[in-house]
C-alpha cells in the first residue's frame, strides 16, 4: 500500500472517530426541554432525538465501539505509514535497533496528536455550539450504524449491565431536576443576559418562600393601626384618612385581643351614602383569621388560597399578636423592586459601597442585597434590627456600631429603643476614605 493511501486512509478514519466524537457530546449537552420544545415545534428529527436522549445506553454503546474501532485501525494504520520512514531517517545517526524504536515514538506522537486534536477535542468544541441541532443532525446516521452493529452493541451492553449488577451499581442515572439546579440554570442565563435581574431575583424569591418565615413579610406589631369598639366616628374617620390601608384591626381594649377587622372600603362606603359609622354596628366588623408565626410564605399564601381570603393575624406561642400578614406583603415579597417604589425600599443603596437599612428588614433580604454568608446564630433574631442588638450584645444607641463580614454596621436613627435605620459600609472602601 502506498504512502497517498495509507495517509488517505488515516484520514478517512480520524474523520470517522471525530464524527462519534462530534456525535457524543451533541447528545450529551443537548437539553432536554429544548428537545421536547423542537419536537412540539414539528423539527424533523427532534422527536427521535429526543427519545434516543431519554434512553441514551445503546447510543452510546454505538458510540464507543466505533470510536475505539476507528482509533485503533487508525493507529495500525499510522505506524505502518510514518515508522519506516521516520527510522531510515534516524539510520543515518542511529544503530537500526534504536533507529527502529525512535521510529515506532515519533510515529506513535504524531498519530496520537492528530488523533486528540482532529478526532477529539475539535469535533466536540464544534458540537457544543448548539448541541440541540447538531444532535438531531447526526441523529439518523448514528442509527444507521448502529442497525448494522447491533449485534456487538447487544453483546457490550449485556456485558456492561451484568458488571454492573454485580457491582450492585444503577444501571440508569437517577436524572431528577432540583430547585438547584433551576436556580443554577436562571443564574447562567441572568450572567449571559438572557434573564433580567429582577427576573431572577422573582424566581429566587418563589423558590425561597418555603424557607422564608411570614414574619418577614408581616407588618410588625408596633406599625399596626387598629380600632377599638368605642371607637369615634371622628377618630375612625381620622384614622383612616392619616393611614390609607386596606384593613383595619378591631381590638376589644388592647391589641392582643382581636375581635376581627373592617375593610376601609365598607367604610367608606357608608361615607358616601351618608350613614353614620360605628364599629359596633352589624356586618361592619368581619371575622379575621389567625396564623402562627411558624408558617411559611409558601403556606401564608397556600391558607389564602384555600379560605379564598387576602388578610389574617399572625400570633406567637403565646398567642401575642406580632403582626399582620396581607396576601399583597407575600406578592411584593416574591415580585420585590418589580413592584416597590424607591419609597417602600427598606434597603436603599447610597453609593457603590453603602447601603441604608431599614432596621425591620428581613435579614434574609440583607444577606441576597449584600451577598453575604450566613449571618452569625441566625436562627437568634430575623431583623436587622436583632442582628444589630445580638451582635452589640445591648439596646443599641446612635453610632454604635461594629464590623462583620467585610461591612460595617452602624446605628444612624433609634425610636425609644428601636432601631429605624442602620448604615452599613464595606470596610476596606470605608478605612480608605477616612485615610484620605
Amino acid at each position: 500500500m502506498s504512502l497517498g493511501v495509507q495517509i488517505f486512509c488515516l484520514f478517512l478514519l480520524v474523520c470517522i472517530g471525530g464524527f462519534f466524537s462530534f456525535s457524543e457530546i451533541s447528545l450529551a449537552a443537548a437539553r432536554k426541554l429544548r428537545l421536547r420544545a423542537m419536537a412540539e415545534e414539528g423539527v424533523r428529527g427532534a422527536a427521535r432525538t429526543l427519545k434516543t436522549k431519554e434512553n441514551p445506553g445503546r447510543y452510546f454503546s454505538v458510540i464507543q465501539i466505533g470510536n475505539n474501532m476507528a482509533a485503533i485501525m487508525g493507529g495500525i494504520v499510522g505506524e505502518s505509514a510514518f515508522s519506516p520512514y521516520f527510522s531510515a531517517a534516524f539510520r543515518y545517526i542511529l544503530s537500526p535497533e534504536t533507529a527502529a524504536q525512535l521510529g515506532f515514538v515519533c510515529s506513535f506522537l504524531l498519530i496520537t496528536c492528530a488523533v486528540v486534536l482532529l478526532s477529539d477535542l475539535l469535533p466536540k468544541r464544534l458540537a457544543m455550539n448548539n448541541p440541540e441541532r447538531n444532535a438531531i443532525l447526526v441523529s439518523m446516521p448514528m442509527h444507521i450504524f448502529g442497525t448494522i452493529i447491533s449485534p456487538f452493541v447487544w453483546i457490550f451492553d449485556n456485558l456492561a449491565n451484568a458488571v454492573l449488577r454485580f457491582l450492585n451499581i444503577p444501571l440508569a442515572p437517577k436524572d431528577k431536576l432540583t430547585s438547584d439546579d433551576i436556580l443554577a440554570t436562571v443564574s447562567a442565563g441572568s450572567d449571559q443576559g438572557i434573564i433580567d435581574a429582577n427576573e431572577q431575583a422573582v424566581i429566587e424569591n418563589v423558590f425561597n418562600m418555603e424557607n422564608r418565615p411570614v414574619t418577614t413579610a408581616m407588618t410588625a406589631r408596633e406599625s399596626i393601626v387598629y380600632f377599638t369598639l368605642d371607637e369615634s366616628e371622628a377618630e375612625i374617620r381620622k384614622q383612616i384618612s392619616q393611614n390609607p390601608h386596606n384593613y383595619f384591626l378591631v381590638c376589644d381594649g388592647d391589641i392582643d385581643h382581636v375581635i376581627g377587622f373592617i375593610d376601609s372600603k365598607n367604610v367608606l362606603r357608608r361615607l358616601l351614602e351618608g350613614k353614620p359609622i360605628s364599629i359596633t354596628e352589624q356586618g361592619l366588623v368581619q371575622q379575621v383569621q389567625f396564623v402562627p408565626d411558624t408558617l411559611t410564605l409558601s403556606e401564608i399564601l397556600e391558607m389564602f388560597q384555600r379560605s379564598r381570603g387576602d388578610f389574617a393575624v399572625v400570633l406567637n406561642e403565646y398567642a401575642l399578636v406580632v403582626g399582620i400578614v396581607t396576601l399583597k406583603d407575600v406578592m411584593s415579597t416574591v415580585m420585590g423592586d418589580l413592584v416597590l417604589t424607591p419609597e417602600e425600599s427598606q434597603i436603599i443603596e447610597r453609593d457603590d459601597h453603602s447601603w441604608l437599612v431599614d432596621g425591620a428588614t428581613p435579614t434574609v433580604d440583607l444577606v441576597y442585597t449584600l451577598d453575604l454568608d450566613e449571618l452569625p446564630d441566625s436562627q437568634n433574631y430575623e431583623t436587622v434590627a436583632g442582628f444589630m442588638m445580638y451582635m452589640l450584645r445591648k439596646i443599641p444607641k446612635r453610632t454604635d456600631r461594629f464590623d462583620w463580614g467585610g461591612y460595617r454596621f452602624e446605628v444612624i436613627d433609634v425610636d425609644a429603643n428601636k432601631i429605624d435605620q442602620v448604615l452599613v459600609q464595606r470596610i476596606a472602601d470605608t478605612d480608605a476614605r477616612s485615610a484620605s
